[in-house]
């Protein structure tokens, strides 16, 4: 052999070389690193470490074990990579910010969503969480396949069992070579139960699922850390295509401080988001001057959950600068999905529907091998009991042949060549303790042996049948929905630019309710029932600081909801775009929905179903100046508002109506006097027009309310010490407009001033609303009619301090969702509860 063979320089092709060396780096990296299995969802790294931890017998059940033990078993045993990469795997599993149901349970301090680092691994303890023996239960009845290790004296399971669909469930993301992968974390409640979906389907309709079906179950990404997903086409495009873009919005909330000053209050963040990071973000756009108005920034988070302050400045528009913030910063981030998963080690970018398929499949898998498994204990175990019971049944002769033998194996030859039996069965005759021949002892042999039978019958038959075999998985996934599952944290709130949102929400009759200082709620109609008058009302809202309800409008979900300020402007939003909130919750403050001016307060609210030609906005102000303007000139309303009168100075905008140019108006003051006149004496004048005179006052006296003659038969007036009345319609002759107009009230010390007024008929019921938030709801007929100045009768009863703050009146239609459903996109009128 030639000494010298090792200095000889051999030619390579580099090109060649360097080709096949990175494809090779490349092929481990997508297979045996960065992307996770479709069935178990895991990476290799994070496989290894939960595997160690059950080799560990670091349980939930047991003590923490120190993490520098964990990650070195996991090391010297299975991972031969290092350390650092094993524990940053170990601490992302349980960190509950980054993992939606965190799989492993830490203790001591393993980072924060700051950003902080996890302390050395020399400090931290973990075990295993509860959840996570659920992806390793019946690991060692046979379920899944083994490979030898890296250095092949162990062996390591090639996936987990996996009992739930942990891909979907706590998400994934991995950067592999020319491919990456981005899984969202979801619902466990939702993703289990597609999962029963598809086995409903095939068992009891023998069918496939849609995507569709799958889509009305998972309602899009559950983060951890919460948030708001706008819209529903990314979640879709995603679910359908396996790819897609989700826009995720933080949590804010504007609050009103003591000082008159508006503060941003923000609790959730999108997920991955470092808060430490952020707030620097935001402190360096307020330096560079991109963003005016802010002049505090705290960070107030605690143990009890976020919270970070961001204090304005008492002249800027509060939402003005959110929207500034949402598009500078990330409290507004796009989460890009790519389902890329890989299936029979190879990557695939899937969408739900397949992904939950292969993960069904892997169950199927998982359950037919541990039957198996099960079976074949129980037949040995079945085998041995026969032989036992064939021994109690001849035991004198068992016994004789035992003691005439000179040894155990000379024994089990005679017994086995005189009843028939195995090996197996004799040795167990020849182990059997004297204690087995008691009566007790032979009926409990009988009784196992009878239900084993039992057992191995009941194995057969789901080995038999796959119907059977899905009846198995559905019936152990749903015990482990029950255990785990809880409450979406992201909510999916509504994109302006996700036109397919609209078609989700259906149309049904709502009632918006509004207070004097700017909260505003939706709610269900059967909130309220009706009282008899003089009743004490139910309790209506959480109040606070003399605030009370203002406006209470019955409408659809569908309609337009125009907000008229007192400085002339008006807003719109959709009514379902209002916070849904329960009777007594204070509802949403109306600053964090329009884009309102420091000062600017609401003052009517009107719902409109579409902008018709022939159809007018008719306006009325304190000072009794009126305004017609067709309705199509408030078609487009900008975000930031349009003009919808121009006001004088000391004047402001009380009450809008939609009208038809047929109705006649009727104006009333808080002293009583009252005009009626028809609304052609009102010329239509533009948007930005100031308008005409309708009532000349007396000085100190204001318009309080506006109706329309065709809203009602009788005129009812509230004062504000509770007592009111009905009176005819046909009392109040019209007039032209700019008159003083006539009595229509008896205004004494007992009385008070007028509050309000409403347009009514005998089959109408009113709310009226005290400064205390109460409501008391009453049919209309059983208001006296009285004449035209008079003071009428006791309403409500109140306390000494307690005035009327407004009414409001509710038409009963019981038709009026059938209505809705019938008129093909028609809606009902406008204004059922004015």
């Amino acid at each position: 052999m030639d000494d010298n063979i090792f200095d000889q320089v051999h030619d390579v092709d580099l090109k060649k070389t360097m080709e096949t060396s990175y494809i090779d780096y490349a092929m481990s990296v997508i297979a045996s690193r960065a992307l996770p299995d479709v069935r178990d969802g895991l990476k290799p790294v994070q496989r290894r470490v939960l595997y160690s931890m059950i080799e560990l017998n670091n349980g939930p059940d047991k003590p923490h074990r120190k993490c520098a033990r964990i990650v070195g078993d996991t090391m010297g045993k299975y991972h031969p990579h290092g350390d650092s990469s094993i524990y940053g795997a170990l601490v992302n599993m349980a960190q509950d910010w980054s993992t939606r149901y965190p799989l492993v349970d830490g203790h001591g301090n393993f980072g924060s969503v700051d950003g902080d680092g996890a302390a050395a691994m020399r400090y931290t303890e973990a075990r295993l969480s509860k959840i996570s023996m659920e992806m390793l239960a019946d690991i060692n009845k046979d379920t899944v396949d083994f490979m030898p290790n890296f250095d092949e004296t162990e062996k390591e399971p090639t996936v987990l069992p996996s009992r739930y669909p942990n891909l979907l469930v706590n998400g994934t993301s991995g950067i592999a070579v020319g491919m990456a992968t981005n899984i969202p974390p979801h619902n466990l409640r939702e993703v289990i139960a597609a999962v029963v979906k598809i086995i409903d389907n095939q068992v009891l309709e023998d069918r496939g699922t849609e995507i569709e079906e799958i889509l009305k179950i998972v309602k899009g990404p559950d983060f951890p850390t919460g948030g708001m997903i706008l819209g529903t086409s990314g979640i879709e495009q995603a679910y359908r295509t396996g790819r897609g873009k989700i826009r995720v919005r933080a949590i804010t909330d504007i609050e009103t401080m003591q000082n008159g000053k508006n503060r941003i209050v923000v609790t959730e963040l999108p997920f991955m988001v470092n808060k430490a990071r952020l707030i620097e973000k935001i402190a360096e756009l307020v330096r560079d001057k991109k963003i005016d108005g802010i002049t505090d920034l705290r960070d107030e988070s605690n143990r009890e959950g976020m919270r970070i302050c961001i204090e304005l400045r008492r002249d800027v528009n509060a939402n003005v600068i959110l929207n500034q913030l949402f598009k500078h910063t990330q409290l507004q981030d796009t989460f890009g999905v790519i389902m890329l998963a890989l299936v029979n080690n190879q990557p695939k970018v899937l969408n739900l529907h397949q992904m939950l398929d292969h993960y069904l499949e892997h169950q199927k898998d998982v359950v037919t091998r541990r039957t198996k498994y099960d079976l074949n204990k129980a037949e040995e175990r079945a085998h041995i009991l026969e032989g036992l019971l064939i021994a109690l049944d001849n035991i004198d002769e068992v016994i004789s042949i035992i003691r005439g033998s000179r040894t155990a194996n000379e024994a089990k030859e005679k017994l086995e060549e005189r009843f028939g039996l195995t090996d197996v069965q004799a040795q167990a005759i020849v182990d059997m303790r004297l204690r087995a021949l008691t009566g007790l002892e032979r009926e409990k042999i009988e009784a196992e042996y009878a239900e084993l039978m039992d057992k191995i019958a009941e194995l057969k038959a789901i080995l038999a049948d796959e119907k059977k075999l899905l009846g198995v998985i559905r019936e152990e996934i749903m015990l482990i929905s029950d255990k785990y599952g809880d409450d979406r944290r992201t909510s999916i709130g509504f994109d302006e630019y996700d036109i397919s949102m609209e078609d989700l929400i259906p149309k049904e009759n709502t009632v918006i309710c509004m207070t004097k200082l700017g909260y505003v709620k939706r709610m269900s109609v059967d909130n309220f029932r009706s009282q008899h008058r003089g009743g004490r009302g139910i309790k209506g809202m959480e109040t606070i600081d003399d605030d009370y309800i203002e406006e209470l409008l019955m409408t659809t979900t569908h309609h337009y909801m125009m907000f008229f300020t007192n400085t002339g402007k008006v807003y719109r939003l959709k009514a379902y775009e209002i916070p849904e909130a329960s009777r007594t919750a204070r509802g949403t403050a109306i600053i964090n929905l329009l884009q309102l001016q420091p000062g600017e307060k609401i003052t009517a609210v009107i719902p409109i179903s579409e902008y018709a030609e022939g159809n007018y906005l008719f306006m009325a102000t304190k000072k009794g100046i009126v305004k017609k303007t067709p309705i199509c000139d408030y078609a487009n309303v900008r975000k930031t508002g349009l003009t919808a009168i121009n006001l004088r100075e000391d004047d402001e905008l009380i009450e809008v109506k939609k009208t038809d140019n047929t109705k006649d108006i009727i104006l009333v003051t808080k002293y009583g006097q009252c005009i009626r006149f028809h609304e052609t004496d009102v010329r239509s004048t533009g948007r930005n027009s100031m308008g005409v005179i309708g009532m000349n006052l007396v000085d100190r006296d204001e318009v309080v309310g506006m109706q329309l003659d065709t809203q009602g038969d009788y005129l009812l007036i509230a004062s504000e010490k509770g007592l009111g009345k009905r009176t005819k319609m046909e009392e109040f002759s019209p007039q032209n407009r700019g008159g003083k107009g006539v009595k229509c009230y008896k205004i004494t010390e007992k009385t008070g001033n007028i509050i309000g007024i409403k347009a009514v008929n005998d089959d109408h019921e009113i709310m009226m609303i005290t400064t205390e938030g109460i409501i008391i709801r009453m049919k209309v007929e059983d208001i006296s009619i009285l004449g035209r100045v008079t003071s009428g009768v006791k309403l409500i009863n109140m306390d000494e301090d307690v005035t009327v703050a407004s009414i409001a009146k509710v038409r009963e239609d019981k038709s009026l969702i059938e209505e809705i459903e019938q008129a093909d996109g028609e809606q009902p009128e406008e204004g059922s509860v004015e």
